[in-house]
């Protein structure tokens, strides 16, 4: 279970997990959106979740905080990635940019990346957010104490994670 605020490296570090492990990768933003930026319905949203971590084995990224509880108690490792708002902001602003106009492959279909109507409302929320989801992750630890947690608090703690990962290669 990997959570963490927009920009924070959740669907990267899916990725690059999921090639280590071989487990299938899930992203929220694929269950949340609809193709053309359309909201899915609540409770498809919940079953689709539910279905996921129902599954025997699974790296589930994203937020979605209805189903924590249920992911949290299957899940055997939590990674919250808890990196500063200026930086996840930075990245949400650069990732943008970069693919404007394109569809990332752990969004929805046809959900390119490009200003639209709520932009300035989800850059905002990214800002408004914090506290109230780390209120929320901090009460998820506690209520479910067999995770394996990995509380990564800045971009070096993330490298230092990947890098155990892997074992040194000597020439």
């Amino acid at each position: 279970m990997i959570t963490g605020g927009p920009g924070s490296g959740k669907s990267t570090l899916a990725r690059i997990l999921g090639a280590h492990t071989g487990l299938p990768v899930h992203h929220m933003d694929q269950i949340h959106w609809q193709p053309g930026w359309v909201q899915r319905e609540l409770a498809d949203r919940v079953r689709m979740c539910n279905d996921i971590e129902n599954e025997e084995a699974w790296i589930f990224e994203g937020g979605f905080s209805t189903t924590y509880d249920h992911r949290a108690s299957r899940a055997d490792t939590l990674i919250w990635l808890d990196l500063s708002v200026q930086l996840r902001f930075w990245r949400v602003v650069r990732r943008l940019l970069r693919d404007y106009g394109t569809t990332r492959a752990d969004m929805a279909e046809n959900c390119p990346e490009i200003f639209h109507a709520e932009t300035f409302a989800f850059w905002r929320w990214i800002f408004t957010s914090r506290r109230r989801t780390h209120a929320r992750l901090v009460r998820l630890v506690g209520e479910h104490p067999h995770l394996t947690v990995h509380h990564l608090r800045s971009r070096s703690q993330v490298r230092a994670y990947l890098a155990k990962l892997s074992p040194t290669q000597e020439s």
